[in-house]
């Protein structure tokens, strides 16, 4: 039977449906009603167009009036704004929006199509500024463009951290403009969780973004010319984006007596009916159903709004079709980045109560030693059954690739272990013989068939807290970029042969840079009876999750510059000695790379590399620091990290900035080897550590041979030893209150006299300053070498201390700049 079915709206959903219905029936009247000139045009190229990536208006088009008209026989009113419905009479009201000419339309079935409006609230000062705009539709970001011709545009403020916003930020960027982009939350782009979202943030800063988090836009002054914040600091800006959010643009709607739910979202069944017959609803305006939680949500995306046109068009022409869950499968360019996600994320997972387990892995996009390969920072996250919830990959080459795989498997309700069985198409420059994605299924495989247990990065800080043994089994050289505080090391190839210096009464957490070898090492604790666990996605996601913004001082680019932003470090002009390229190498590759190049060079020689790991652009800052070469630049290039470093220390002819930068490269740390176990020389060295840490200096003692018996307890449960351990036990001082002085012992006498004068002038003991020294975040040291050689037990030595050999004292004293031998 012939029906007039009348279409409210077009783009994504409202076009879709039109066509379809066509498509599918040359006998119904099909009307479509659209408020502005533009029926269907790709709002997502918005951006781009402003920043000019996209340069003709007309590119934005994706179907044309007269088109629609003459190939699908469909009647367009543009520039018409439907007014009010009828329900009962199945009728419109229209309304001309050039002329005011109001009239009115018989439906059959009515479909809403209205899509989504800008958040904008009512901030004070907003009436009264011309600098400020929205990004929606075509005529916004014609305006926008007609300001900056006609103005003089130096300095842009983004308000949100979304999709819309982040893209509005790069695109203003790449016109040269000083962006400042301001989000109220800990984080932008809500989809991901926060230790992913720190990528982007670094990112954002690292292209000369002022990114300000956890701050909001109170009012505006100076008619929008200055931005005062929450927080009370001012923003003086020529443009202003709001780009908060969105919300249905269900008015129309809620004047029909159609039922709303979720942010006034129609609500519709699952041939997308409203509540009031013969109208139904599509697209950004509509709740969908999760794909993840099975609960209504709202998920504006274009994707799910075009396969609901389609979907809808089909029941109303008699075909099997259904409202499809949303997965929520989204993808967003920042800068050098390709930022993914799909699902749910960790963090609202655990809002609502679900438990759920992730892994993090740093993988390349194709095969390391071919050309260009760059990693891949991702996490899948994943239900006690194996479900997979969510996924989220960030890259400048294949995280999409990656998302939309894992999406593939989520929708066809596949579990986490068939992730290891998808077979993609390979070859050096495309993948690896075991794909990123193979990878996260072996993992959560691993983690599911009980072969390793994983701590989070979040959780670190708290085992930190508790004394907790952690074990870097990464390599020396690596540990100049940085380490967990406290940490114990042994390298992954000397793990077999040391591993009696481990303690089998403590939990033993591991890690490495990415988790490879932290896992591996992981599984020979694990088979030699330790209680151990593996630090997922390693040091690298621990480290990023702590990235501080605000401390990345960026040269910003202007538009003439091409893609390159310098971090402001002293620039040099010698010519590089040799050349490094470090691309596509997995952590500690790039630094590696640097050290053995480094060594080959003299003093005073230039050496450049070049990495694809951004995480390499703060690694070398840490290594250049530890190491004392001189870092020239270290600048973001594309999508590479392109650093120039000088083989030695600072140039001489500034000797008090040289002296300023060596306390700065080492901390102004202290390290001493307690060798002695003399009464003084105890006294003398807590004096000194604690006078060092209260003038907030790290401070490190390494206790051995004689020196253990300063740290011994004053009782602990016995003991059962035998032959030189047993002498060596009746031999020494029991504890530091049998310690004898170097000088006038006197059989016992001078201990007792030194203890007498030190009461009577107030001075401290010996076992004060030893626990005021653990107040002042002392780190205590005991050479388990040492401990063996002289009979010593861990049992025996006082609590705080941590155990560790000559390694765990030279990486210490490396970063000193006073040594002492006591």
């Amino acid at each position: 039977m012939k029906q007039r079915i009348i279409i409210v709206g077009g783009v994504a959903g409202g076009a879709s449906v039109a066509t379809r219905l066509r498509r599918l029936s040359e006998e119904n009247e099909i009307v479509m009603y659209e408020k502005g000139a533009y029926i269907s045009f790709a709002n997502c190229g918005l951006p781009y167009y402003v920043g000019g990536t996209i340069r003709e208006k007309d590119a934005l088009l994706v179907e044309s009036v007269e088109n629609m008209v003459m190939e699908f026989n469909i009647e367009v009113h543009n520039n018409t704004e439907v007014v009010d419905i009828d329900p009962e009479k199945h009728i419109i009201t229209v309304k001309n929006v050039l002329n005011g000419e109001v009239s009115t339309d018989h439906y059959d079935r009515l479909i809403l199509s209205t899509g989504a409006k800008p958040i904008v609230p009512k901030i004070p000062g907003l009436d009264h500024a011309d600098n400020i705009f929205s990004v929606r539709n075509i005529p916004d970001v014609a305006r926008m463009k007609k300001y900056m011709d006609t103005h003089n545009v130096h300095k842009a403020t983004v308000i949100g951290g979304g999709f819309i916003g982040l893209e509005m930020t790069e695109n203003l960027v790449e016109l040269g403009l000083a962006v400042t982009l301001v989000e109220a939350s800990p984080q932008v782009m809500a989809p991901l969780d926060f230790e992913m979202a720190q990528f982007v943030h670094e990112q954002i800063e690292m292209h000369g973004v002022t990114l300000i988090l956890n701050d909001g836009v109170a009012q505006f002054s100076n008619n929008g010319r200055t931005l005062v914040l929450s927080s009370g600091e001012e923003i003086d800006t020529d443009l202003t984006v709001m780009a908060i959010g969105i919300l249905p643009d269900s008015a129309l709607a809620q004047k029909a007596g159609v039922k709303t739910g979720i942010k006034s979202a129609i609500v519709v069944n699952e041939h997308f009916e409203t509540s009031v017959p013969d109208i139904f609803a599509i697209g950004d305006v509509i709740e969908v159903t999760d794909f993840v939680t099975g609960m209504p949500t709202l998920i504006p995306l274009a994707g799910p709004a075009n396969r609901q046109g389609r979907f809808l068009a089909d029941y109303l022409n008699g075909l099997e079709a259904k409202n499809p869950p949303v997965q929520g499968t989204a993808v967003a360019k920042v800068f050098a980045l390709t930022v993914a996600t799909t699902g749910k994320n960790e963090r609202l997972l655990k809002q609502a109560g679900v438990v759920c387990h992730v892994v993090h892995l740093h993988p390349n996009s194709h095969a390391g030693y071919y050309p260009g390969a760059a990693p891949i920072e991702l996490k899948v996250i994943y239900d006690d059954q194996g479900k997979i919830l969510g996924a989220q990959a960030i890259g400048t080459e294949g995280a999409d690739k990656r998302i939309d795989m894992i999406s593939a498997v989520m929708r066809l309700n596949g579990s986490v272990e068939d992730l290891q069985l998808i077979e993609v198409a390979y070859a050096p420059p495309y993948a690896s013989a075991k794909d990123p994605v193979n990878y996260a299924g072996y993992l959560a495989a691993d983690q599911r068939q009980g072969l390793v247990k994983t701590i989070e990065w979040h959780e670190v800080d708290a085992l930190i807290g508790k004394q907790a043994y952690f074990l870097d089994v990464r390599e020396s050289f690596e540990l100049a970029a940085g380490k967990i505080s406290g940490s114990h090391h042994i390298p992954r190839g000397e793990l077999r042969g040391r591993i009696e210096e481990l303690p089998k009464d403590q939990p033993i957490y591991v890690y490495c840079s990415v988790g490879l070898r932290g896992y591996n090492a992981a599984r020979i604790l694990a088979l030699n009876g330790f209680d151990v666990y593996n630090l997922d996605g390693g040091l690298k996601t621990y480290e990023q999750a702590k990235y501080e913004t605000g401390h990345m001082k960026v040269q910003p680019r202007t538009a003439d510059q091409g893609e390159s932003f310098s971090t402001m470090v002293q620039h040099g002009t010698q010519a590089a000695k040799i050349v490094v390229d470090a691309c596509g190498l997995q952590c500690p590759g790039p630094i590696l790379k640097v050290k053995q190049s480094m060594e080959k060079l003299n003093e005073g020689d230039v050496l450049k590399v070049q990495a694809s790991d951004f995480g390499f652009h703060k690694d070398i800052v840490a290594w250049a620091d530890a190491t004392g070469n001189q870092l020239l630049k270290n600048n973001i290039v594309g999508n590479k990290v392109v650093a120039t470093l000088m083989k030695g220390a600072k140039d001489s002819h500034d000797d008090a900035q040289q002296t300023l930068q060596t306390a700065s490269n080492n901390g102004g740390a202290t390290t001493m080897v307690v060798f002695d176990g003399d009464l003084d020389k105890a006294i003398a060295t807590f004096i000194i550590a604690t006078g060092a840490a209260a003038m907030g200096k790290p401070v490190t003692l390494f206790f051995t041979f004689w020196g253990l018996n300063i740290i011994k307890r004053q009782a602990h449960a016995k003991i059962s030893k035998s032959g030189t351990d047993k002498l060596f036990g009746m031999m020494l001082p029991k504890n530091a209150d049998h310690l004898p002085l170097s000088r006038m012992n006197m059989a016992g006498m001078g201990p007792k006299m030194i203890k007498k004068v030190m009461a009577d002038k107030n001075v401290d003991s010996l076992a004060v300053m030893i626990e005021r020294a653990k107040q002042l975040g002392v780190k205590m040291v005991a050479c388990t070498m040492s401990m063996e050689l002289m009979g010593v037990a861990r049992e025996e030595i006082i609590d705080g201390v941590e155990f560790g050999g000559v390694a765990s004292y030279l990486g210490e004293a490396a970063k000193s700049n006073v040594n002492l031998f006591i």
